[in-house]
């Protein structure tokens, strides 16, 4: 039996073995990219240093988006699920106006057809949703509305299964900013990165007074929720990273972030603005929202 026979063996024996090569893949993988995005940056690269700067836009909306709960503000259910509609509906909009359409313009400017495009973008969709369906499953965490999920979930600290909820959340937004900046149009991506912003203050807020509402403190709450916002500029110059590498990846990358922004809308944020009985509300909020995103999209785009 060869080396590679033991590795990929099946049996108890075997499996740390085989997490632990996965892994240091996966972080060699991120070690790279990390390398190429500070190169990028240090050697003034457009694309990736506007990535940073929407990500960071995004990232101080929601830091800003906890400040009521520093200062001991409080909303009520109704308002906090209108939020949430709203910012899903910022969300929607931007999937289709931000990502898809611009997806697939960019597969038309490579040389495919219009099934060919239509194909590329559809199949990037999916690949987004069932990544972070993937992530959703295999990373422990504590959703607001269903509780524990992942595996092992029981043995984390509470306070860190809503931490990684929270990082799962901000994982599309700031991969769509980043996408977005590496492709050709740096005003519509400045529209990209206004609209995930503006619904990230509502988000931050909401995000701070669910932990409040479980039992956090105050400062603890609103750390959180700072915290929470720090993912975007990550995967911001992450997408960009990648993208820049190659530019068929573009309608690719755009399609993906997509598909993970439309698993965050049906999965996690229409189900907690609807849980209280304000669905009403919630729905009002999303159309605002949608509006909102649309006008800023097609005037700034």
């Amino acid at each position: 039996m060869t080396t590679l026979d033991l590795l990929f063996a099946r049996g108890p024996r075997m499996r740390p073995v085989r997490r632990v090569l996965g892994f240091c893949i996966v972080a060699l993988g991120l070690g790279l990219l990390a390398f190429e995005a500070a190169e990028a940056i240090l050697r003034g690269d457009a694309r990736v240093r506007g990535a940073l700067l929407g990500g960071s836009l995004a990232a101080l909306a929601t830091a800003l988006g906890t400040l009521p709960v520093a200062l001991s503000q409080q909303f009520s259910q109704r308002s906090c699920d209108t939020m949430l509609g709203f910012g899903a509906g910022v969300m929607l909009a931007a999937t289709s106006f931000s990502l898809v359409i611009p997806g697939l313009e960019a597969a038309r400017a490579q040389g495919a057809g219009a099934w060919a495009a239509g194909g590329i973008v559809g199949g990037g969709v999916l690949l987004g949703a069932a990544l972070l369906l993937a992530i959703d499953r295999m990373v422990p965490h504590e959703h607001f509305v269903k509780g524990l999920e992942g595996p092992k979930a029981m043995k984390l600290k509470r306070v860190w299964l809503f931490v990684l909820a929270i990082a799962l959340h901000n994982l599309p937004e700031g991969l769509a900013i980043g996408v977005a900046f590496a492709g050709a149009d740096p005003v519509a991506a400045t529209a990209l990165a206004t609209g995930i912003s503006i619904q990230d203050v509502p988000e931050g807020m909401v995000v701070a007074l669910a932990l409040r509402g479980v039992g956090y403190g105050r400062f603890m709450s609103v750390g959180l929720g700072v915290a929470s916002g720090l993912v975007e500029p990550a995967m911001a110059v992450l997408g960009a990273t990648v993208v820049t590498l190659t530019a068929s990846l573009l309608p690719w990358g755009l399609a993906l972030a997509a598909g993970a922004m439309l698993f965050v809308i049906s999965h996690e944020i229409i189900p907690e603005s609807h849980r209280q009985g304000h669905e009403a509300f919630a729905t009002g909020g999303l159309m605002v929202g949608f509006v909102l995103m649309m006008v800023l999209d097609t005037a700034l785009g």
